[in-house]
Order: C-alpha cells, then sequence, then structure tokens
C-alpha cells in the first residue's frame, strides 16, 4: 500500500512540474518566480531519483529543490 502511494505521489508531482514548465520564459505565471518553478520541477526530479534508488522521498525532494532553485545562481541552467 505505502508503494502504490509513494507512486501517485511522485507522478503528480510530475504531473505538476511539468505543468509549471510549459510556459516558455517563465513569464505567464505572476504569481510563482523562476526559482520556484525550477525548485517544483527539482523536487519532482528529486523525488523520482529518491525512489528509483529506494530512498526517501520526502529527502530526494527536498534535496532536488534546493538544486532547482539554486541551479542558476550556480551558473549551471542560466536564464534568459
Amino acid at each position: 500500500m505505502q508503494t502504490k502511494t509513494s507512486l501517485r505521489l511522485a507522478g503528480a508531482v510530475l504531473v505538476i512540474a511539468g505543468l509549471a514548465a510549459c510556459d516558455q520564459g517563465y513569464g505567464g505565471a505572476p504569481y510563482m518566480s523562476a526559482d520556484a518553478q525550477r525548485a517544483l520541477v527539482g523536487a519532482g526530479a528529486g523525488a523520482v531519483t529518491a525512489k528509483a534508488f529506494d530512498q526517501d522521498l520526502a529527502t530526494g525532494a527536498v534535496l532536488g529543490a534546493a538544486a532547482g532553485a539554486l541551479c542558476d545562481d550556480a551558473g549551471v541552467c542560466q536564464t534568459r
């Protein structure tokens, strides 16, 4: 039962992250900054990666969100 719930949660995060990333240029969602959008996508990617390696989903999501939010500051993903 726990596995099914975790997979559903990871799937929901991926769907939400995918929808958040649809707008090109990060300009269409005035209520969400570019850093917040990257954090959301990072959280989804972190949760999926954690699940793939049988680790804690919450920890993976937190680490992914931090990496997504800070990736432009580190020069990894430059915004236009």
